[in-house]
C-alpha cells in the first residue's frame, strides 16, 4: 500500500447503527473512497451498500480481500474489536476501529504490537476531540485563559440507552456499561486537557438485574444487565491535576456533556465531548456570569478521526488519534473498573502524549491528496 496516491479507500466491517453516520460523512469527504462493506449479515452490508452508493458488499471478507481497501473501519459490537482488527491487521490493512479499542489491557497491547509488527496504522475512537467545539477548548486551556489548569469535573447521568436504542442488549455487557461506552468521551477529553492518567479510585453500583427495551421490533423484550450501570471515579493525572467523574444509566435526571475545568484564574466549560461542535465558556474569578468564549459549528462529525488518519497516511506524518491514546484510555477505564472491586488505589501504567492541535484551515471537505 505504500506509494499509492489519490484517495485512501476504505472498506467498512459492521453495519449497524453508527454505520450509517460514517458513511454519510466518508462518502462526502474527498480524501478517502468507500469501496465495501461487509457484516456477519450479508443482507445488512447489501443494505448500506445499497443506501450509500458503495460498489462491493458481503461477509467480513468482501472487505478483508478487497485491494481497494487501506483503512478497515471497525463498527463491530465492542467484544468483536479485537478480533476483527486483528484480522484486517493480518490482512495488510490499516485500522479504525470503534471504541473501546479492547476490552482488557492484553488485547490493547496484542493490537498495537501486531500493527507495529505489520507496519500498519491503528487509530480509534472518540475522534470528538478533532471536531471545533473541544479543539478551540483546548486551545483556550493552553493559551492560559484560566491560569494553571488544577482540576476537572464531567457528569453523565441518563436513565439508560433502552429507552431508545432498538437493540440495547450490548451496552448492558462485557465491554459497555456507561463506564465503557460512554467512559472514553470523556477520559479522552481529560487526557488531551491534562495528559496520561497515573491512578484512579472507584466506586460502582447496579440499579436493577435487567432492563426492557423501550422501541423498535424487539420492545418489550427483558435482557440481562451484566455491568455496573452507575460508576463514580476520581483519576490522579501524571502532571498533577485531578478529576470526578460520573457516569451512569440509572438517573431520570439527563446530563449530558457536563465537563469543566478549574484553574487559578477561572474556570472553562468545555462542550459535549461526544459531539464535535458546542458552546465554551468560562467563569473568571469574581465574575457573576459565565462569559461565552465561541459558539462553534462542526465541519464533519464520525469518520473526522479516520479522514486525518487517511491524509497522515498520504503525507507520511504521525495520525492523531492514535491506538496508543485509546489503549490508555482503556487501561484507565479496567483500572476504575478494578478500584470499584477492590475499594483501593489503582495505577495506570501505560502513558500516552495529548494530541497536537489541529491547523485553524484544517478542512474535512477540502481535496488534500
Amino acid at each position: 500500500m505504500t506509494g499509492r496516491e489519490g484517495p485512501v479507500g476504505i472498506g467498512i466491517v459492521g453495519a449497524g447503527v453508527i454505520s450509517g453516520t460514517y458513511l454519510e460523512n466518508l462518502t462526502s469527504f474527498p480524501d478517502v473512497k468507500v469501496h465495501a462493506i461487509g457484516d456477519l449479515f450479508p443482507e445488512a452490508a447489501k443494505a448500506r451498500a445499497e443506501e450509500h452508493g458503495v460498489p462491493h458488499h458481503g461477509g467480513i471478507d468482501a472487505v478483508l480481500t478487497n485491494d481497494d481497501v487501506e483503512i478497515v473501519i471497525n463498527l463491530t459490537i465492542p467484544a468483536a474489536h479485537v478480533e476483527v482488527s486483528l484480522a484486517a491487521i493480518s490482512a495488510g490493512k490499516h485500522v479504525w476501529s470503534e471504541k473501546p479499542v479492547a476490552l482488557d489491557r492484553e488485547g490493547g497491547q496484542q493490537l498495537i504490537g501486531a500493527a507495529d509488527a505489520a507496519g500498519v496504522r491503528l487509530g480509534c475512537a472518540p475522534d470528538t476531540f478533532l471536531g471545533t467545539g473541544l479543539q478551540t477548548a483546548l486551545k483556550a486551556l493552553r493559551r492560559g485563559d484560566i491560569g494553571e489548569p488544577l482540576t476537572a469535573l464531567t457528569l453523565m447521568q441518563s436513565p439508560g440507552p433502552e429507552s431508545w436504542h432498538p437493540n440495547p442488549a450490548f451496552l448492558f455487557s462485557t465491554g459497555a456499561g456507561p463506564l465503557f461506552d460512554i467512559g472514553p468521551y470523556y477520559l479522552t477529553t481529560l487526557v488531551q486537557a491534562f495528559g496520561p492518567i497515573a491512578s484512579v479510585a472507584a466506586i460502582a453500583s447496579k440499579s436493577r438485574e435487567q432492563r426492557t427495551i423501550g422501541s423498535g421490533p424487539k420492545a418489550g423484550e427483558v435482557f440481562d444487565v451484566t455491568v455496573p450501570t452507575h460508576v463514580s471515579a476520581i483519576a490522579q493525572f501524571s502532571s498533577g491535576q485531578s478529576s470526578q467523574s460520573i457516569f451512569s444509566f440509572d438517573s431520570p435526571l439527563s446530563r449530558h456533556g457536563f465537563v469543566e475545568i478549574t484553574g487559578t484564574d477561572a474556570t472553562l466549560i468545555l462542550p459535549d465531548p461526544n459531539n464535535f461542535d458546542g458552546e465554551i465558556s468560562i467563569r473568571r474569578r469574581g465574575a457573576e456570569e459565565n462569559e461565552v468564549l465561541a459558539t462553534t459549528k462542526a465541519l464533519s462529525t464520525r469518520g473526522t478521526g479516520a479522514l486525518e488518519m487517511a491524509r497522515a497516511i498520504r503525507a507520511g506524518v504521525p495520525h492523531r488519534v492514535q491506538g496508543a491514546l485509546a489503549h490508555h484510555v482503556v487501561d484507565a477505564m479496567v483500572s476504575i473498573a478494578e478500584s470499584a472491586q477492590t475499594g483501593a488505589f489503582v495505577p495506570v501504567t501505560s502513558t500516552v502524549e495529548a494530541a497536537a492541535a489541529l491547523p485553524d484551515d484544517w478542512d474535512p471537505t477540502a481535496r488534500t491528496v
